[in-house]
């Protein structure tokens, strides 16, 4: 098996970005994913603020990217990386799929991020049916009817107005306040459908033969003030958890499990790299996303120059 001269570990916006400038630096690149290309971006059901296309659907963003990368000849396959051993000169990937070995001169992980959960009574229960992480997925089966956005973040106030436009009622319940940008939140507020309950801790799911009938919360700090909202359906919208188990005891993570790298996405250890939201930054989003791949492929593309270099 040949030995690729870049890697790249996730196909979100940074992966896909990283390959198409990793082809047109005229490496030799393969694309790894477990799922289909796009991460978190097809599960967003507009995207307003990526430069150049206006108002677009996530999923259609992600397809646009994906295109891109195999008009240039990008290399995909769907394996679940299980661990990376770095050899000094060459990086070798192994997977679950098989027990094949992928080796590499350079790898960029960009594994992403994937929703962080309550863990409170009901979820298990109702996961998958009523409650949700996707209200592009699953938004539609609830027009008409009553909803639930758990969380204040950009995320959730942006996907709680697609939602307000097509149910019933709209609850908003969070630990803190709305803590997206003001124009959005200003802009959810003032929907008549929408009612927001700041400084609440959700206590649980409550339903009956497995069908959810509402959410029970409190006030945040004193553990008072209990109350349920009745509810077809919810969505969870708190946070997310870095998809980087399979570096687990490496040095290039931090101790919230995001990749650690510099301004040039450069990690501990030569050669590899980090990019997109699974890295410890400021702010996570598709063009900053876009930004670390074009950024981590160009430092792989010098790295690999010098590492060809010095061993003429």
């Amino acid at each position: 098996m040949s030995v690729y001269d870049l890697l790249i570990v996730g196909a979100g916006p940074a992966g896909m970005t990283a390959a198409i400038y990793g082809v047109r630096a005229n490496l030799s690149v393969l694309l790894l994913d477990k799922l289909a290309p796009g991460g978190q971006v097809i599960n967003t059901k507009e995207v307003e603020n990526y430069p150049g296309v206006g108002k677009i659907d996530g999923a259609e963003l992600a397809m646009q990217m994906f295109e891109h990368t195999q008009e240039l000849g990008v290399e995909l396959d769907y394996r679940t990386v299980t661990r990376i051993e770095n050899d000094g000169r060459v990086k070798k990937v192994y997977s679950e799929e098989d027990d094949s070995v992928i080796e590499a001169l350079t790898v960029i992980i960009a594994t992403g991020t994937r929703p962080r959960t309550l863990n409170i009574p009901g979820e298990e229960e109702f996961k998958g049916s009523s409650i949700s992480w996707c209200a592009i997925c699953d938004g539609a089966k609830y027009r008409g009817k009553d909803v639930v956005v758990i969380g204040g973040g950009n995320s959730a106030v942006d996907e709680g107005s697609y939602l307000a436009s097509i149910a019933n009622s709209l609850t908003i319940v969070t630990d803190f306040d709305l803590t997206a940008d003001p124009a959005s939140s200003e802009y959810l507020r003032s929907l008549d459908n929408v009612t927001v309950y700041p400084y609440k801790r959700v206590l649980e799911f409550v339903g009956e033969g497995g069908r959810l009938s509402g959410v029970k919360f409190c006030d945040k700090d004193t553990g008072e003030n209990e109350m349920t909202v009745n509810c077809d359906g919810v969505f969870e919208y708190i946070g997310a958890i870095p998809s980087t188990e399979f570096l687990k005891g490496s040095d290039i993570i931090g101790s919230h499990g995001y990749v650690e790298a510099d301004s040039h996405m450069r990690t501990k250890q030569e050669g590899i790299f980090g990019a997109g939201d699974c890295v410890s930054k400021h702010l996570r989003q598709i063009v900053t996303a876009t930004s670390d791949g074009a950024v981590a492929a160009q430092e792989a593309a010098a790295y690999i120059k010098a590492l060809k270099r010095k061993s003429q």
